[in-house]
């Protein structure tokens, strides 16, 4: 599966639409918990326990919605975006990640 954030791909042609397909991942409150209770794994004042743990969220994301695009038949998905959302609240400090974008396929 392609997976692009352009809107088209240079050289091909599209030759079917089907729409847009999302993909969603949640990081809960005990991963904070996980990552700030014992030794700190930070290099360069980041944290790379929790920039694994973000990479996996956006992993899981994308593999949902590439799931839901090949369910459709499609090959690609275009003009991907990826965002972050910090849920707070009543749902702690839970982060939400979000990609979709326009299941198509091209020959």
């Amino acid at each position: 599966m392609l997976i692009l954030n352009t809107p088209n791909i240079e050289g091909k042609k599209i030759i079917q639409y089907y729409g847009l397909v999302n993909g969603e991942a949640l990081i809960g409150a005990n991963v904070y918990k996980d990552l700030f209770s014992g030794v700190r794994d930070v290099v360069g004042g980041r944290t790379s326990a929790y920039e694994e743990e973000l990479k996996k969220a956006r992993d899981l994301a994308l593999s949902s919605m590439e799931e839901k695009a090949e369910k459709l038949g499609a090959n690609a998905v275009l003009a991907t975006q990826i965002a972050y959302h910090n849920l707070g609240g009543t749902m702690g400090n839970t982060i939400m990640v979000i990609v979709f974008g326009t299941a198509v396929k091209f020959e």
